[in-house]
């Protein structure tokens, strides 16, 4: 499948591991994933000379291309909040994933969109679980 992978990039990069390894998952188990530059270290250098209306053209590009969008969304980010909705308003299944305990925005977490998955975990691990859990009963409503 094709993955769009949000996360935050000026919103802070506390999280970064956490991304790489979602990401390195997701490229393990056969999925394309166009933005997986998102999750490396060197991603805020590398964005920073993009002109913002190309990144919102590439980005809205890929997203239309997606199967699904998988967002974490532990550190709260502008960008990713619109990723999100954009995806929705394209029918695509949508995963935000938070670290338990950390507060996700209720214009997220209320959302009834049947589309829309928000769940929480406690470890690496079991993110990726809930990944792929996601990625096949997303595909079998």
């Amino acid at each position: 499948m094709n993955i769009y992978f949000a996360c935050s990039i000026t919103g802070g990069r506390r999280f970064e591991a956490v991304y790489q390894a979602f990401v390195g998952a997701l490229l393990s188990d056969g999925h394309e994933v166009p933005t997986a530059h998102l999750a490396e270290t060197n991603v805020v250098a590398l964005e920073k000379v993009v002109l913002a209306q190309e990144v919102y053209e590439r980005d809205t590009n890929w997203i239309r291309a997606c199967d699904a969008l998988i967002a974490e969304v532990s550190a709260p980010s502008h960008g990713v909040g619109y990723e999100i909705g954009f995806a929705l308003k394209e029918g695509k299944p949508v995963l935000c994933l938070a670290q338990a305990g950390l507060p996700v925005s209720k214009m997220i977490s209320g959302n009834p969109d049947p589309l829309l998955w928000v769940r929480y975990y406690t470890n690496i691990e079991e993110g990726i679980q809930i990944i792929r859990q996601f990625l096949t009963n997303a595909f079998t409503l």
